[in-house]
C-alpha cells in the first residue's frame, strides 16, 4: 500500500498535481490540513473529482465523512489518546459503514499495546523526515508485528527496499513527493521501487 500525505499548507497546483497521481494508481491520499476549518475542508475535497473521493481519508473534522462519499477517517496521536477509550461514543454520530480508520503511532509499544483495531497504522519517523526540519528516523523494525505498520518519515525511492525489510505493510509519503521538482516522476519511481 503507497500512501501520500497532503502538504500542511497549499501548494500551487496541488489538486492538478493530485489527479495525476490518482490517474497514475495513488490508491490511498490522507489530507491533513490542521489549519483548515470545517468550511475550507470540504472546499478543499470539492475540488478533488468525485470519482477519487473514495481514495480519500481525512485527519481533521471526521464529521465531514457524513458529507462526502470517503474512504476514511484518520486519528492523529493525540486525537486517538482523547476519545479512542470511548469509541462507542465518538462514532455514533458518524456513517463509518464500509470506512477504513487509521491512527498514528510514534512509539512501537504504544502501537502494539493499543487494544482499538485500527485498519492500519502510520509508525513514524522511520527515516529522517524530508518535510520537518530536525525530525530524527528511528528506524523501527516491525518484522514481528501481527498488525498493518505502515513506515512514515522520509521515504524516499532510495530507501524503499529497506522500508520492506523493516516488515511494513505500505509506505507513506509527504515530503519526497511535494518537495520535489516533479512529484508524478517522483512517486512513479517511489511505486516502482515498492513493487
Amino acid at each position: 500500500m503507497i500512501i501520500v500525505l497532503s502538504p500542511e499548507n497549499d501548494i500551487s497546483n496541488e489538486v492538478e498535481i493530485l489527479h495525476q497521481l490518482f490517474k497514475r494508481g495513488l490508491a490511498c491520499y490522507h489530507v491533513r490540513k490542521p489549519h483548515k476549518s470545517y468550511e475550507e475542508y470540504c472546499a478543499y475535497i470539492q475540488e478533488i473529482d468525485t470519482s477519487f473521493h473514495d481514495r480519500v481519508v481525512v485527519h481533521d473534522h471526521h464529521m465531514i465523512i457524513n458529507e462526502f462519499n470517503l474512504k476514511g477517517i484518520h486519528f492523529k496521536e493525540q486525537h486517538r489518546i482523547d476519545h479512542i477509550d470511548n469509541p462507542g461514543k465518538y462514532f455514533k454520530e458518524l456513517n463509518m459503514f464500509g470506512k477504513t480508520i487509521s491512527s498514528s503511532f510514534h512509539d512501537l509499544q504504544n502501537l502494539e499495546d493499543c487494544y482499538f483495531e485500527f485498519d492500519y497504522h502510520f509508525l513514524s519517523p522511520v527515516f529522517n523526515s524530508i518535510s520537518k526540519e530536525g525530525y530524527k528516523g528511528r528506524g523501527f523494525d516491525v518484522t514481528e508485528s501481527n498488525k498493518t505498520i505502515i513506515a512514515l518519515g522520509g521515504i524516499c525511492p532510495e530507501n524503499v527496499a529497506q522500508v520492506k525489510q523493516l516488515g511494513y505493510n505500505g509506505i507513506a509519503v509527504l515530503g519526497s513527493i511535494w518537495k520535489a521538482e516533479n512529484p508524478l516522476q517522483c512517486f512513479k519511481n517511489i511505486k516502482a521501487a515498492f513493487g
